[in-house]
C-alpha cells in the first residue's frame, strides 16, 4: 500500500525540459491517447461550455493552455469553438522548445492556435492576458507553494475564468494504473502515471486553495479520477 496522505514531492522524467526527439514526441503522443481514452478530454472541454454559457454566438474568446504538450487539447477546444459558433483565438503554453516544435507541426492545419515556449514563472507570462486560462493535468506538476501564487496570477490575468482538470490522489487509482501498466511498453508513462497519481489532489486541498482565492470555485470528481475545478474570475 502506498501511502496517499500528502502530496508527493517526486519529479516526473517528463519534467525535464530538455527531453526531446522521438523520446518526448511518442511519449506526449501516448499520454493524448490516455487521456482521450480514459474521456479526461471531455472534462476540460465541458469546464470551458460552462464557463460560456450565456454568451452569445459569434463572441470572441482567448484561451490559454498552460503545459499544451503536443497540442492535442486546443485542437479539440479549437473544433469545440466551432461546434458552438465561438471565436477561439487559443494559445498554448510550454517551457520544453521541442514540445512547442511538435505540437506546432500537428496543429498546421488550425489557424487560431499560436504557440509559445516559455516558463510560466516568467515576467512575460504574468504580461500575457485571456479570457480563460486552461489546465489539463498540469497543476500537479507543481509543489503547494507555488500553485496558490501562481492560481493568484491567473486569477488576476484570466477575465472569465479558470479550469482546471486534473488527478485524484488515491489508493485505487494507484492500483489500477499498476495493472494498466503492465501492458504499456513505455518505462517513461509507467514511471510518470504512477508519480503524477502520487502527485495528485485530495478534494480538501483543493478547496483549501480555492479558498484563498477571490473567485467563485465549483469542484467536483470527475471519472477517471479526476478533479474539475472550475473559477470563475468575474464575480
Amino acid at each position: 500500500m502506498i501511502d496517499m496522505k500528502y502530496r508527493s514531492d517526486e519529479r516526473e522524467i517528463m519534467d525535464d525540459f530538455t527531453l526531446e526527439g522521438d523520446r518526448l514526441r511518442v511519449n506526449l503522443d501516448i499520454l493524448a491517447s490516455i487521456n482521450k481514452w480514459l474521456g479526461g478530454n471531455q472534462i476540460s472541454l465541458q469546464g470551458i461550455q460552462e464557463l460560456l454559457h450565456a454568451y452569445p454566438v459569434g463572441r470572441k474568446f482567448v484561451i490559454a493552455d498552460l503545459g499544451c504538450g503536443n497540442g492535442d487539447m486546443l485542437r479539440k477546444v479549437s473544433k469545440l469553438g466551432d461546434q458552438l459558433g465561438f471565436q477561439f483565438t487559443l494559445i498554448g503554453i510550454d517551457a520544453n522548445p521541442d514540445t512547442i516544435n511538435y505540437a506546432k507541426e500537428l496543429s498546421t492545419e488550425f489557424k487560431n492556435i499560436s504557440y509559445m515556449q516559455m516558463n510560466i514563472f516568467s515576467k512575460e507570462f504574468d504580461e500575457i492576458t485571456y479570457d480563460i486560462a486552461l489546465s489539463t493535468l498540469f497543476l500537479h506538476h507543481l509543489k503547494d507553494e507555488e500553485i496558490i501564487g501562481k492560481l493568484n496570477q491567473l486569477n488576476k490575468n484570466a477575465r472569465i475564468g479558470i479550469i482546471v482538470n486534473d488527478l485524484h490522489r488515491s489508493q485505487l487509482a494507484y492500483f489500477l494504473f499498476s495493472i494498466v501498466s503492465f501492458f504499456i511498453n513505455n518505462k517513461i508513462i509507467r514511471n510518470d502515471g504512477l508519480v503524477s497519481i502520487r502527485r495528485g489532489f485530495k478534494k480538501q486541498e483543493l478547496i483549501n486553495f480555492s479558498n484563498q482565492l477571490n473567485a467563485k470555485s465549483d469542484i467536483g470528481w470527475r471519472w477517471a479520477f479526476r478533479y474539475q475545478w472550475i473559477m470563475k474570475t468575474k464575480i
